[in-house]
């Protein structure tokens, strides 16, 4: 499912996420993360930041319908506090949701 959302997707990008996202035949969201020693040298960062992505996309997962998300971490990353990613994050799961929906 990763290679099929590298190749083809629709993107939403800010200073702290990368998130592609493509429709697939399921009718159920999935989520993969790719969250790099690069952006978080600690993996006590790393957990942190996948939990948050995780927890946020729990929550949205009713507006994403059949979507595929992988979702990538940037430079700069760690800093921010939990509710500034978390509402990163739902500015993406938005934006994704209206750019792939069925027209």
């Amino acid at each position: 499912a990763f290679a099929n959302v590298f190749a083809q997707s629709a993107k939403s990008s800010d200073r702290y996420f990368t998130v592609l996202a493509r429709p697939s035949a399921l009718n159920y969201p999935r989520l993969g993360l790719a969250i790099s020693r690069k952006v978080a040298k600690s993996a006590v960062a790393r957990n942190r930041i996948k939990r948050i992505i995780r927890d946020s996309f729990r929550h949205h997962q009713a507006w994403l319908g059949g979507l595929d998300c992988v979702v990538m971490g940037r430079v700069g990353l760690v800093e921010p506090d939990n509710a500034v990613l978390f509402a990163a994050l739902q500015r993406h799961w938005r934006r994704l949701a209206q750019s792939c929906a069925p027209s």
